[in-house]
């Protein structure tokens, strides 16, 4: 089957790319054709208000990236995705009359944020409103919201629950998600794992093996999105606590915070590299929610902060589902040598998740076979 995953666009978020990543690979294992929408952006001369002040929130600062800038910030991660993800042309029209010539089978909308309305200038496209008329299947997998509140307008209800109704079968990232598909969109929905955990540890330290990259001495594990003054304190008093040095795999500096002067140190290091850090590291300290993904697939001791700007539901969910709430930290306080020093139990993790990884699986076989 000739398949098109439509995601976000892949660009230098870790965690959105290696989702993209993973879900090919799961879908090309299952003997599938498989390609992800290459998905550009037309910068609009007059964009929505939220949308726009969204991007501003995101990048959090004075300066905003052109796309030649946000291309040079990404130089070292454009190979991963050049190697390891087959994508479309490039589409920028909201029609995207170009995918017509693939003649794909089916369209899998996922995962990632791909249905929140501030990160998504034409929400319908990614209820597949350009698929109407077509016979295609239509499928969402691990598609989130990123929230529990309902964000769409009454316009974007109306026209979205009518293209969900159209869905052959529909996966939301969130346990919220399940509530909010019937609530508003009056469609069934189950909640299933984020793509990058239908693989194993393996699958990923394969990459890092073929990329050739070196180990760090540095083994606390930093990836910290939305710095803060509490955050730093609480990377320096674990630092000190474990006696471990911190591994940051990010830019130098924030371009919303320089702007283009020192665009040179505003790079994102490469993929493998970021997945290095986690497979040398004694123990992850993150508020993003790849990043605490990813401290469950490697099986490393972590505590994870509250990063309510980006959607906590998406935090809560995981934890939940994998009984982990307790690795929550929301201030310095919480940080206590007994919470750093206390074991994961990841036999039960990992039991968890074998379980829910084939409860995935079993969800593209038989929704792609229907």
């Amino acid at each position: 089957m000739r398949i098109c995953i439509l995601t976000q666009p892949l660009h230098t978020n870790y965690g959105g790319l290696l989702q993209a990543y993973a879900l090919q690979a799961i879908l090309k294992q299952m003997g599938h054709e498989v390609w992800t929408e290459d998905r550009k952006w037309k910068r609009p001369l007059i964009v929505n208000v939220k949308q726009l002040i969204a991007r501003l929130i995101k990048y959090k600062g004075l300066y905003y990236p052109t796309d030649r800038q946000e291309q040079y910030m990404a130089q070292k991660t454009i190979p991963f995705i050049r190697k390891y993800i087959t994508t479309t042309e490039p589409i920028s029209s909201n029609t995207k009359k170009e995918l017509r010539k693939y003649h794909f089978d089916a369209y899998l909308v996922g995962s990632d944020q791909v249905w929140r309305p501030i990160y998504s200038y034409c929400l319908s496209n990614y209820f597949l409103d350009f698929t109407i008329g077509q016979h295609v299947k239509r499928i969402a997998y691990a598609a989130s919201f990123g929230t529990s509140k309902w964000e769409f307008t009454e316009g974007q209800t109306t026209r979205c629950a009518a293209l969900a109704k159209q869905f052959d079968a529909i996966s939301v990232r969130e346990d919220s998600g399940v509530v909010l598909c019937k609530k508003y969109l009056g469609v069934d929905a189950v909640h299933l794992l984020d793509p990058t955990m239908l693989l194993n540890k393996e699958d990923y330290i394969r990459l890092v093996e073929q990329e050739q990259i070196p180990s760090s001495e540095k083994k606390l594990m930093t990836y910290i999105l939305d710095q803060s003054e509490e955050k730093q304190a609480i990377v320096r008093k674990i630092s000190q606590t474990l006696s471990l040095s911190p591994n940051v795999v990010m830019p130098e500096k924030n371009f919303a915070q320089v702007g283009k002067k020192d665009i040179d140190q505003c790079v994102f290091p490469p993929v493998t590299d970021w997945l290095r850090g986690f497979m040398d590291a004694e123990y992850v300290v993150t508020d993003s929610f790849h990043g605490t993904v990813f401290s469950i697939i490697f099986n490393k001791p972590f505590v994870v902060m509250a990063n309510r700007e980006r959607g906590m539901a998406r935090f809560t969910s995981l934890l939940k589902k994998f009984e982990l709430e307790e690795r929550w930290v929301h201030s310095l306080e919480d940080v206590t040598e007994q919470k750093l020093h206390d074991s994961v139990n990841f036999e039960k993790v990992n039991r968890i998740w074998n379980i829910e990884r084939e409860k995935a699986k079993r969800f593209l076989i038989e929704s792609l076979d229907l």
